[in-house]
This record gives structure tokens, sequence and C-alpha cells, in this order.
């Protein structure tokens, strides 16, 4: 099969891949109706995070059907829609009967091997999913591909965002970043009860879509979000300040947009060594930070009908479909918000 591979910072290539093959009872394979290209993956893209063996197929959103199944699956047979979070989930350690299911004992990312051990990824016409019975997530009829994409990472993880940041009617709250998840987070945070919602960024199409979602935009090329939250708010800051970049610089204004006992709501993938902020200076405010990777597949299920009632939101956000064919030039379009992008869908 001719799939998406990494060979290299920014050197991402359409090329032959083997085709993926049933290795234990409990696997299943997919065949790929629609992947797409998430910022994480443009940490890769960029040499962030390092390790990733070349010839790695790329990815970890993608929605298809069932085309076969290991002798163990019970679940899911041949023909059947399904959507896959980003990681493989056990659903039966003591992490994922949290619904923790990010932290799963058994679980392993999709699109990332490294030193020969790992899972391949979704941009690709077929891929393998082991632990297929408590990984795999079925779409229900009414729910079109496109929708049903978000359901593996975007949407998830803007919704653990909101949640982490105790959304409640009458409070006050900031979006640092309103690519795909900083969106999501808008609207989840809507759905949850957030009336006063500002959304920070410095791109007129993303900034559009917040205000779209219900979010009143902050361009930081022309006003300095502090001012601006904290002359809305007699001076405090933010109740919570939900973080969807993953930067030092985004680490260090969300301190300064939170208020004195309010809450840091992290899902930005962090790289640095610090935090941009000292202990004493979070002990002096009293803030609350939460951070970490979505348990996507502990929500799944349980956010169809969000994305149901949100169906036209959430097919908008997918900017751009282009032929996984032209899946490098994508990734380039993406990772420089060209032609207005905001995600990028890829059709094998």
């Amino acid at each position: 099969m001719k799939a998406l591979t990494y060979h290299g910072v920014h050197r991402i290539s359409f090329e032959d891949a083997p085709d993926p093959q049933l290795q234990h009872e409990h696997d299943a394979i997919v065949e790929v109706e629609l992947a797409g290209i998430c910022g994480s993956d443009l940490h890769v893209y960029h040499g962030r995070e390092t390790g990733l063996d070349a010839g790695t197929v790329m990815g970890h959103e993608f929605v298809g059907r069932v085309v076969a199944t290991g002798a163990g699956v019970r679940a899911f047979a041949p023909g059947d829609r399904v959507a896959c979070p980003f990681s493989t989930n056990c659903g039966r350690c003591y992490y994922c009967s949290l619904g923790l299911s990010a932290r799963c004992t058994a679980g392993q990312l999709f699109g990332w091997v490294q030193d020969g051990l790992g899972l391949h990824g979704g941009q690709a016409p077929f891929v393998r999913v082991p632990l297929a019975d408590t990984t795999l997530c079925r779409i229900p009829d009414d729910l079109r591909s496109d929708e049903a994409l978000l359901l593996c990472d975007v949407l998830p993880t803007g919704y653990h965002c909101a949640t982490m940041a105790a959304i409640a009617p009458g409070g006050s709250y900031a979006v640092l970043g309103c690519g795909p998840v900083g969106l999501m987070s808008i609207l989840a945070a809507r759905e949850l009860g957030a009336e006063r919602l500002y959304a920070v960024d410095a791109i007129d199409e993303r900034l559009a879509f917040a205000a779209r979602l219900g979010a009143t935009p902050v361009d930081s090329r022309r006003a300095d979000p502090v001012l601006v939250v904290r002359g809305a708010t007699d001076g405090r800051g933010a109740d919570a300040v939900l973080e969807a970049v993953g930067s030092p610089e985004a680490g260090r204004l969300a301190f300064e947009l939170v208020r004195p006992g309010g809450t840091i709501s992290a899902v930005g993938v962090h790289h640095e060594a610090a935090f941009p902020f000292s202990p004493a200076q979070a002990y002096d405010r009293n803030l609350t930070y939460r951070i970490g990777r979505c348990p996507a597949r502990s929500l799944m299920e349980g956010l169809i009908p969000l994305a149901r009632r949100r169906r036209d939101d959430l097919a908008a956000l997918l900017t751009h479909r282009l032929p996984l064919a032209s899946g490098p030039e994508a990734y380039e379009l993406f990772d420089h918000k060209r032609d207005g992008c905001i995600k990028v869908a890829l059709e094998p």
C-alpha cells in the first residue's frame, strides 16, 4: 500500500509501506476512509519529538470500516464503521477503570514506531488496531466520517480541557490558541455553560471561527490579552485559562491571565524542561494547574450526542480535504496555516 511515512524533520513521503497484517487474536484491520493531520503530528514534523524510526506510517486520527478481525475479537465484524482514538486501550486496567484510558498500562500510540517497536499510523489505506474490542468505537449510521473523525482526538481533547477547567455558568474564561483543539475547547466550554469566553489567537480565520462558536475574539497582534481579560473581570483575571498551544510563551501567558485561586487547564503538548512560573509564584496565587493527555477512548461514546448536535461546526473545522497522495503538501499547508487552513482531512 501507499502511505505517508516519516523520514526526518520536514520530510514526509508518500511511498510504499507494508500492508498491515493480523498479528494477534485481538487485532483488527481497518480500511481507512478518512484520516486527519493533528497538531501533535507537527511536533514530530519539526523535530520537537524525537526517536521515531524512518519509515513509520504517520497519523493517529482515522475512521473507516473493519475489514478483518482476529479470532478473539467479539465486538466488531467486517463491515462495521469505526473511529479510533489515538492510543490503544485494554479497558480493564486500573487506569482504564478510572476513565483515564490515556494511561492504559497496555496502551500504545498510533503512528509511533521506535527501535522497531510500536504501531504504525492511520495516514494510510489500512491500519492494524490491537485490542480492537476495547480500542475501536462504533460510528452510528447517522454520523458522517468527517464528523466522526473529530471524535478520535480533537473533540475529546477540547472537552477534556473544558472539564479540567471546571467550567461553570457565570464564570469568565480565556482560551489560548484557536487551532482545532482550542476551537473544540470553546465549543465544549459553551456546552458546559460558559457565557464569557475570550479566545486569543493571531490568525483571522481562526478568530472568526472562535466568534462563530460564541467566544469573544482577542487578536494578540492588536491588543494585549492580559489587559482585555483583566479589563473585563474587574482586574482579577480569568477564572480558568484553557491552554491549547503547548509552548513556554503560552504557559506564561496563561499564568498572567488567570486570577488568584483560578485554574490553568493545559492540553497543549509541552516539551520544555521547566514551568514558565515558579512554585513560589503558583503558591502565592493559589493556582490550580491541570495538565495531561486526553483519555480520548474514555470519552468517545459519551460525545457522540454532542457530535450530532454540533455536526455543522465539526464539519466546518475540516477546512481542507485532500487525497492521501498530496500528504506532503498537506503537511506544509497545515503547518504554515495557508489558505485559511484550520484542519486537514486526508482521503486514502
